[in-house]
């Protein structure tokens, strides 16, 4: 168990990803409805069905990512998916961030942070 960190850290972010890929899902019509209103003001309000869509893609995949990387790290020890699930964790936070301080939402922006310093940890340990 000497990964365990980079494994506690990895089923934080999966559950994340993977609970709000769900949510995206299940409540879609919900989900644009709310965030047109939250872009009203941005360049962002004529797109927010196909970047909501992009989101879920990447949410999906670093979800994904961090379940096959917790696997392998149990099994075998390897690093390989745990980093990438790390990775692209990263690059789906910096884009929600973008998000939040492009519609001026700094204290969404700041909760962002809070996901985004475990995520560079995990690919600090596992790189």
């Amino acid at each position: 168990m000497f990964n365990i960190a980079s494994i506690l850290v990895l089923v934080l972010l999966a559950v994340t990803f993977i609970q709000s890929g769900y949510e995206k899902v299940m409540y879609w019509s919900d989900n644009v409805t709310w965030l047109k209103e939250h872009f009203s003001k941005t360049r962002l309000k004529n797109h927010v069905p196909l970047a909501l869509f992009h989101l879920l893609v990447l949410e999906l995949i670093s979800g994904i990512l961090c379940v096959v990387g917790c696997i392998q790290l149990l099994v075998n020890n390897g690093r390989t998916f745990g980093l990438y699930g790390g990775i692209f964790s990263c690059i789906t936070l910096i884009m929600m961030l973008f998000g939040q301080r492009l519609a001026k939402d700094y204290d969404g922006a700041r909760t962002i942070i809070i996901y985004f310093i475990p995520a560079v940890m995990v690919v600090y340990w596992l790189s």
